[in-house]
């Protein structure tokens, strides 16, 4: 079947949710259409090479501006372009050396607008660097990989994860999802979540380790699955904590997401808690990720 000529020009993008890839089609989103979405999640070295080449790319813009014009900036040797730049660079950046400066009506109106400009961008920089450094961010160790096993008599689905910031998370909250492809009576193919329901889904003070249990009974999706089926369901899991930072005094949010390869049948946790001689806590994060055949 042949595209519109709007379905053709809609760009194709590969997006990452969680741990998948996703090819998305269709959708025209223009990159400056949430520049400020794109500011927050980007990698800090993606962050400040972007901030450095529109700094770089302002100042070019008004040097030139500067540079085409009769003497507007004074004591500047020959008039080279680089001067201008220089200049164009303290002005944006409101540092005003004072050695060069507008002469002329022409070279003092670019320098208003360019003052104009630096202003409200130097405020939209701060702002953004701000909001990147205050968000709330837990720093929480999931294992790599969740285990089944038998757990106080039950099979048992078990996922462990620590604070590795070792400060008080208080009122810890976990949920657990699963995610699993079915065929709808029409023979349509869905992918369905279901919440897992935890024994303990809550944690007064989360400042180690902490061990997730979801019983896998016959109301369990879970229930009779093996590896094989696991990988026929394309079953998924996701694991979002959030809590009380008492440090930061803010709200913190952590996610987790598995695929069916990542679980482990008739595994479990090896164990990394234990106490030393003179009686003190001792935490073994060298095996953290370590699992035990049954």
């Amino acid at each position: 079947m042949a595209r519109s000529p709007n379905e053709r020009t809609a760009k194709t993008q590969v997006v990452r949710l969680g741990g998948r890839e996703v090819v998305t089609e269709g959708l025209n989103l223009n990159f400056w259409a949430d520049i400020s979405h794109r500011c927050m999640t980007a990698s800090w070295p993606a962050f400040i090479g972007g901030a450095a080449t529109v700094f770089v790319a302002f100042n070019a813009f008004f040097a030139f501006f500067y540079w085409i014009g009769d003497q507007p900036i004074s004591n500047v040797p020959g008039g080279a372009y680089i001067d201008y730049l220089y200049f164009s660079i303290e002005t944006l950046s409101t540092a005003g050396y004072g050695d060069m400066h507008p002469q002329t009506h022409y070279g003092h109106f670019v320098a208003t607008v360019e003052l104009f400009t630096g202003i409200f961008s130097m405020s939209v920089m701060t702002g953004l660097v701000f909001a990147r450094f205050s968000r709330p961010r837990a720093r929480l160790l999931f294992a790599e990989n969740p285990v089944i096993s038998d757990h106080e008599g039950e099979r048992t689905l078990m996922i462990r994860l620590a604070n590795e910031r070792h400060n008080i998370i208080s009122n810890a909250n976990a949920r657990l999802w699963l995610f699993k492809n079915i065929v709808s009576k029409e023979g349509q193919p869905l992918r369905r979540f279901y919440e897992l329901p935890l024994s303990r889904n809550e944690s007064p003070a989360l400042a180690l380790s902490w061990t997730l249990f979801h019983v896998i009974d016959e109301a369990s999706p879970l229930y009779g699955l093996n590896a094989e089926d696991l990988g026929a369901n394309n079953i998924a899991l996701v694991v979002v904590v959030s809590g009380y930072d008492v440090v930061a005094a803010q709200t913190v949010h952590a996610r987790k997401s598995y695929d069916y390869p990542d679980i482990r049948i008739g595994h479990h946790y090896a164990e990394i808690l234990d106490t030393t001689e003179d009686g003190r806590l001792r935490v073994d994060y060298g095996r953290f990720h370590e699992t035990l055949e049954d």
